[in-house]
Parts: C-alpha cells; sequence; structure tokens
C-alpha cells in the first residue's frame, strides 16, 4: 500500500491544497476588478491584459484566467477575437434590469419558499439570520457578505423547485458585484439586516404574499444604492 508523503509536492493533499489556494486567489482578483469596473476606475473597453495582471497582482496566470472568466459570466467583461477580454459597458439602465429580474425571481422563491420550507429549514434561516445580525453589529463586513449569499440561496432552495433555483442562481451571479459591492457601506450593512427581519419574520408565519413583498423591496433597497453609486 502506497503511504502519501504530505511534504511530497505530488500528494493528493498538496495538490488539493494548492488547487484551493488557486481558487481563492482567483476569487480575490475577480472581487479586486470586479469592484473598479463597478466604480468606474476601469472604463469600458479597457483590455485585460494577462501578463499586466499576473504583474500587477504577482501570480500565476492561472488564477488571473479564472478570475478573467468569472467576470465575462457576469457580463462585466466580454471576449473580442483579436484583443482579448476587454471591460464591458455597463449602463444604469442595464443594471436596473438584472435588479429587477431579480427582484421578481427572489419574490416568486419566497412566495413558494413560506409554503414549502421545512421545519429544519425554517431553523436554519432563523439561525442565519441571527448570526447575520450579530455581524452587522459588528460591522464584520467580509462575514455578512459570505453569510448574505447563503441566507438567499437558503430562500431559493427552500422554493423546492429546480428551474427557479437554477434561475436564481444564474441572475445572483451577474448580480454579485453590485450586491457586494452596496454591502461594503456600514449604514447599508445595518439597513440590510433590518429588511432580513421583516423577510424572515414573514417565512416563519407562512405568509407567501408578505415573503414576496419583503424580498421584491429589499432588491430595490439594494438597488437604490448600487445606482447612486455608479458614476
Amino acid at each position: 500500500m502506497r503511504v502519501w508523503d504530505h511534504n511530497n509536492l505530488s500528494s493528493p493533499s498538496h495538490i488539493k491544497r494548492e488547487q484551493t489556494s488557486r481558487r481563492l486567489r482567483g476569487e480575490r482578483i475577480a472581487t479586486q476588478l470586479s469592484s473598479e469596473i463597478i466604480a468606474g476606475d476601469l472604463l469600458p473597453g479597457t483590455k485585460l491584459d494577462e501578463q499586466g495582471l499576473t504583474e500587477r497582482f504577482d501570480v500565476s496566470r492561472t488564477p488571473v484566467r479564472e478570475a478573467l472568466h468569472s467576470l465575462v459570466a457576469q457580463s462585466l467583461a466580454q471576449r473580442i477575437p483579436y484583443r482579448g477580454v476587454v471591460v464591458s459597458a455597463i449602463s444604469r439602465e442595464r443594471v436596473e434590469q438584472m435588479f429587477e429580474a431579480m427582484g421578481e425571481i427572489e419574490a416568486l422563491c419566497g412566495r413558494f419558499s413560506a409554503e414549502r420550507m421545512t421545519m429544519s429549514e425554517r431553523g436554519d434561516l432563523t439561525f442565519l439570520h441571527d448570526e447575520m445580525n450579530t455581524l452587522a453589529l459588528q460591522l464584520d463586513i467580509d462575514g455578512y457578505r459570505a453569510a448574505n449569499t447563503q441566507f438567499h440561496q437558503r430562500i431559493f432552495n427552500a422554493s423546492h423547485n429546480e428551474d427557479m433555483i437554477e434561475l436564481a442562481a444564474t441572475l445572483r451571479q451577474k448580480l454579485a458585484p453590485f450586491r457586494s459591492s452596496q454591502l461594503g457601506i456600514a449604514e447599508r450593512l445595518q439597513q440590510s439586516s433590518k429588511e432580513h427581519d421583516v423577510i424572515v419574520a414573514a417565512l416563519l408565519d407562512r405568509n407567501g404574499d408578505a415573503a414576496s413583498r419583503a424580498l421584491r423591496r429589499h432588491m430595490v433597497s439594494a438597488a437604490k444604492q448600487v445606482l447612486s453609486a455608479m458614476k
């Protein structure tokens, strides 16, 4: 039987750690670039050169390529023949359309979830919400952002409708940089937590109409913050 040396660069554990590290580097690069695109620091048409980015972030090409792939998937950048990856033109109207669509999907998932959530799902959501309230009070932006993704995903999953879950995930991926940016403001963090109070209460009461309204308003509130910050 072969025994792997964990210090061996070819061992499964080392390979897995390296893959995880590379993925995290790619995510950090994508987050930084998306923030610059949304803020208008990277203008539409700007070429995102792989070599230049590897030097800027002091990484290999692999995490840079993963970051660029993520930006293209989120429609923040596009691949153009003979030019490579360039920053997309993102208008206020386009952002409004994405938030509008997300609001309707969130509202529909909320309506279904209010009726279909199991006791276990309701308990898990309540526990997560309590943790998020603590994170908001501590102004733990990164922690709240990560928990916020779980919060909404749990509502999607509780709809128990595979097509709606898939559609919600697709739209959420496109809006992720915008939603993440608006949670970087302390006041918005506190407001988001209060809006979640209303959402959770409606879901626990099995009130589909109230859950639908609360989630739609939640998206409107997030959109208002994002649009006010766009140049």
